[in-house]
């Protein structure tokens, strides 16, 4: 009888599982010393990478250094910080900076700056310059330019600007819609809700014409406060003729000229079928307030003039006895 040998690859096999799971938890001990190896290597590369770029950028921005004028910042303190870029400039610093640099106030006019400081800090004389306000060329209330349409869209100037003429008809009146409000960085102008109109605060206006510029119609307008903050303007920017801008608003400047023959000063002058009062020229005498047969013409915080007294009504004074 032939030996039976079918044990043998068993026995083999038995023989060789030790061994086998010996090598592989040697090499799984390998395995992991050189991935800890690596990485360790890894961070240390890239600590080392780190500090020599800090080292390099440290030299290099010594050596490329700008220096800044320090006046700038303090010219910049004296500005009001609201960026609305009424002088023409991208920003409050981008002002001080074109200050420092020219040496001169005049390039740039910010309303809310404190010239006479600026001027100390950079050692020139600042010009006296008259405050300035805005004001709405514009009287279209609910009673004078009654709604003939209702607007139901996007509530934005820019926009309605750009579908019709306005719910009272008058294409050059003011919308309503509040985008200068918006514009304001003062808190200075709002919509009153009965008139629909803007209306101006004169103590926080400070003529930035950042509201002037959101306007598409160009009623607002940026002009000298005047003597005791009185000023005189023409409240309408209507340039159609006079039946046309009545038949929309019943306060429309209608051009008849009787303005600017009454002026004893040339300050008003009538184009395009509208007057337009000179402020550098008014001398607020109001003699074409009187005149103006629309009411077209405003008068700002002056005195409630005195109703003459009748001849009748006059006291007798009493006669002088000898």
């Amino acid at each position: 009888m032939l030996p039976i040998i079918k044990s043998r690859p068993t026995q083999f096999f038995l023989l060789r599982v030790p061994s086998f799971f010996t090598i592989f938890a040697d090499r799984n001990k390998n395995y992991k010393t050189v991935a800890t190896t690596t990485i360790l290597y890894a961070a240390l590369t890239i600590g080392l990478i780190g500090i020599i770029a800090a080292v390099i950028l440290y030299f290099v921005s010594k050596v490329f250094k700008v220096e800044e004028d320090p006046r700038i910042d303090a010219v910049q303190a004296c500005l009001p910080g609201a960026n609305c870029g009424g002088c023409g400039f991208a920003g409050c610093r981008a002002m001080a900076e074109a200050m420092v640099q020219s040496m001169d106030l005049s390039i740039a006019y910010c309303p809310g700056g404190d010239y006479d400081k600026i001027g100390e800090i950079l050692g020139i004389k600042a010009e006296v310059r008259d405050p300035q306000v805005c004001v709405v060329r514009c009287n279209g209330t609910c009673e004078n330019a009654p709604a003939k349409v209702k607007y139901d869209s996007a509530v934005t100037c820019a926009f309605a600007n750009t579908l019709f003429a306005g719910e009272s008809a008058c294409p050059f009146g003011c919308l309503g819609c509040g985008d200068c409000v918006d514009a304001c960085a003062f808190d200075a102008i709002h919509i009153n809700p009965e008139t629909h109109l803007p209306e101006v605060e004169d103590d926080k206006c400070v003529g930035c014409k950042a509201c002037a510029k959101a306007c598409p119609r160009g009623v607002l307008e940026i002009r000298n406060k005047g003597k005791n903050n009185r000023r005189v303007f023409v409240a309408c920017n209507n340039k159609e003729k006079g039946a046309v801008a009545r038949k929309n608003c019943k306060a429309a400047c209608i051009g008849c000229g009787k303005c600017a023959k009454v002026c004893p000063f040339e300050a008003i002058t009538v184009t395009d079928n509208l007057a337009y009062i000179d402020y550098t020229k008014c001398k607020a005498c109001r003699k074409c307030v009187a005149e103006c047969p629309t009411g077209a013409i405003h008068a700002v915080n002056f005195p409630e003039k005195k109703a003459p007294v009748p001849a009748d009504e006059k006291p007798i004074a009493n006669p002088v006895e000898a």
